[in-house]
């Protein structure tokens, strides 16, 4: 069993390789809708900052919603210092049976691969290259919801097995509180948290290992708000 103590230093999510590639123009109106049924992204505040997942990466949908940092790396068409861009998955891309998977075919399993919006793609890498080499991680997600003497968190993007057993949440005036289950994954807190950053420490169900991403939330954090750390389970 591996656990981590409170205070202890974490390297974020490893860096993976992939390639991207943009469909639609420089107004990401083909981006709308989707295969995660999200609708109009601007209205639900995913904006441009968008990508459709090769089917490895989409799992049957349970890929919706996740977020990737993705940087260009290795080619001439990346931009210098190569920037990183958060995209959040919205859609699907389909396989191409037709293209071979080096030609065409980007999507075809195994690869993992993004089609990610015009706009998105114009930050990392010049668009003429049409397809770049990228690498690209994910963090552990927390959606926060409750009031002043109660904090709900609903965990998402949780890597490895994908499941909790535990967890904590530590305020930058508190020590470590333990969080209850709501319900699913959605834990929940009786106390005053308003004003702190917040860090949160969990314990994974398949193997006991725990991770703690450290100040996640801002101490202007708000409810409804979804907030990234930058570790995650393998």
């Amino acid at each position: 069993m591996a656990i981590a103590r409170a205070g202890a230093v974490f390297r974020p999510t490893p860096w993976s390789t992939a390639h991207a590639t943009f469909y639609g123009d420089e107004s990401a109106s083909e981006t709308m809708g989707g295969a995660c049924g999200y609708g109009n992204l601007f209205s639900t505040g995913y904006g441009t900052n968008t990508a459709a997942l090769s089917s490895v990466l989409f799992n049957d949908g349970f890929g919706c919603g996740s977020c990737y940092q993705i940087r260009c790396t290795g080619a001439s068409a990346c931009y210098r210092g190569s920037p990183i861009i958060t995209v959040t998955a919205t859609n699907l891309c389909p396989p191409n049976w037709a293209q071979p998977s080096d030609n065409g075919g980007w999507c075809n399993p195994p690869r993992v691969h993004f089609d990610m919006s015009k706009p998105a793609f114009m930050k990392i890498a010049d668009w003429h290259a049409g397809i770049v080499p990228v690498m690209y991680r994910s963090g552990i997600r927390f959606l926060l919801q409750g009031n002043g003497y109660w904090l709900l968190a609903f965990v998402m993007n949780v890597g490895g097995g994908g499941d909790v057993a535990r967890m904590w949440v530590k305020g930058s005036n508190t020590g470590w509180i333990s969080m209850s289950q709501n319900w699913g994954a959605s834990y929940q807190a009786f106390s005053r948290l308003g004003g702190q950053s917040l860090s949160f420490k969990i314990m994974s169900y398949t193997t006991s290992n725990t991770i703690i991403a450290s100040d996640v939330a801002p101490s202007n954090w708000n409810v409804g708000l979804t907030y990234e750390a930058t570790v995650n389970f393998h």
